[in-house]
């Protein structure tokens, strides 16, 4: 089982924006505070606000980690209407420098931030994370793969700006060398460009190699529940600080361990933030994290006859070429038409040309599917 653990993991592909901890000068470092932030931060400075990082939000309320420690401070300033600019755990926030309550003022502009889709057929946007430089997306061995949540997963990765990395987790639960290394390569299939790496928190088998990668930033910890995320970050921090709880028998599946989204300082560097399971991964507007994920097929379209081949029937498809050739799976194609139309129809309900176009798509369609019946029609006459 060992050996399965032993070739070389590439950490340099996830950069190097790791924090300065050793700078006396810089409280916040631990929690990736540089140059950059200090830059954007001065105009608060002249005014005597205090930066500080935000680890929870929590009603209206958020804790916020600043030089003297972390505070609570009430968000009342920084709520507004529209989802995609409320505060969340990652956000720098410009604090007030005392007062009861405090208040967060502001916040610096994101570098990054994931999104989803809520639930709700409203389909508004809900933020997880901000600032993220890495997206960890955790996957359960202890079930069967679902190779088309994983690329749902990476899209919104891909489209949050953060570099996405599968790590698969109880990798001990596969006792066969052999075996895992097939679940890998699935995987791998699925994740073009993205580093695949198994662990096993009971055996603390690539745990080293995990913690080198996130040293090197702010991680976010992502995957459905009972995908072994709290014991993942317990095995991160060296400590049991995040609660665990069994998953059941019957179908490998968790409760909600973890409520709210925490951002905790990892003792071999960097910061993780910890979700709950996400029982739904909606996308939104995530066209070219789509296309990222799917990036052979994109390649492959550019060789195709049409500029606007839907790679339904078209001659000279050479996406329906490679289907045929075997170069490309069935599955693969199905899951990129699938997370196209989802993004596409969630941009619809707010981009009013995007409806245009989806309406005019759909009457053209209807009217070659009319053309087609008659014609099939008329074959038949006569």
């Amino acid at each position: 089982m060992s050996s399965s653990f032993s070739t070389p993991f590439n950490t340099s592909a996830f950069g190097t924006s790791g924090f300065n901890t050793s700078a006396p000068s810089r409280p916040l470092a631990a929690y990736g505070w540089d140059d950059a932030w200090a830059a954007e931060f001065t105009p608060y400075a002249e005014q005597g606000l205090v930066p500080g990082r935000v680890v929870r939000v929590d009603r209206g309320q958020c804790d916020v980690a600043t030089a003297d420690g972390t505070l609570r401070a009430d968000t009342a300033y920084v709520t507004p209407h529209d989802p995609m600019r409320v505060i969340c755990t990652g956000d720098w926030a410009v604090v007030e420098p005392g007062g009861d309550p405090r208040f967060v003022r502001a916040y610096l502009p994101r570098r990054t931030a994931f999104v989803r889709s809520t639930s709700s057929n409203r389909s508004e946007a809900q933020i997880l994370a901000a600032n993220v430089d890495h997206a960890i997306i955790a996957v359960s061995l202890a079930v069967e793969l679902d190779l088309g949540r994983i690329e749902r997963f990476l899209a919104l990765a891909w489209e949050s700006g953060a570099q996405p990395l599968v790590v698969l987790t109880k990798a001990d639960l596969v006792p066969d060398p052999v075996g895992l290394s097939y679940l890998v390569r699935d995987v791998e299939t699925a994740a073009p460009g993205v580093q695949v790496l198994p662990v096993s928190a009971t055996t603390r088998e690539g745990i080293d190699i995990l913690a080198a990668v996130v040293a090197g930033g702010t991680s976010v910890l992502l995957g459905q529940s009972g995908a072994g995320k709290s014991t993942l970050a317990n095995a991160l921090l060296g400590a049991e600080v995040m609660v665990v709880q069994a998953i059941r028998d019957v179908d490998g599946k968790g409760r909600h361990t973890t409520t709210t989204r925490n951002l905790l300082v990892l003792p071999g560097g960097g910061v993780l933030i910890d979700t709950p399971g996400l029982r739904g991964v909606g996308l939104y507007d995530a066209e070219s994290g789509v296309g990222q994920v799917f990036a052979e097929i994109e390649e492959l379209a550019t060789d195709c006859r049409f500029h606007d081949c839907a790679h339904q029937a078209e001659p000279g498809c050479a996406v329906l070429a490679a289907i045929e050739d075997g170069s490309l799976s069935e599955r693969r194609l199905d899951s990129y038409r699938k997370l196209l139309r989802e993004n596409q129809r969630i941009v619809a309900k707010t981009d009013a040309r995007v409806r245009a176009e989806l309406r005019r798509e759909w009457r053209l369609r209807g009217a070659e599917g009319r053309a087609n019946g008659v014609l099939k029609r008329g074959r038949g006459v006569s």
